[in-house]
C-alpha cells in the first residue's frame, strides 16, 4: 500500500515512505481508512510526516476516494 500512497503523494525515489498507524472510521455512509506515514531521506532523517485517507461509500455504487495532507 505505501508505494501506491508514495506515489499518490509525489515522493521521491531517494526517500522512504514509513508507516506509523492506521486508524478506521465509519460515519456519514462512507467507511474511511487512515494510514500515517513518516517520510525519510537517504540519511533516514525525518523530513516530513503524512495522513492519507481512503474512503469508500457503503451503498451503492461504492465509490472511492484516496486523499493526503502533510502533517508536518
Amino acid at each position: 500500500m505505501s508505494e501506491e500512497h508514495k506515489k499518490k503523494i509525489g515522493i521521491s525515489d531517494a526517500h522512504d515512505l514509513i508507516e506509523t498507524g492506521t486508524k478506521w472510521e465509519q460515519r456519514k455512509g462512507r467507511d474511511t481508512d487512515y494510514y500515517f506515514y513518516d517520510e525519510k531521506d537517504a540519511a533516514g532523517n525525518v523530513v516530513g510526516k503524512y495522513e492519507v485517507s481512503e474512503s469508500m461509500s457503503i451503498y451503492p455504487p461504492f465509490g472511492t476516494t484516496v486523499n493526503w495532507k502533510k502533517l508536518s
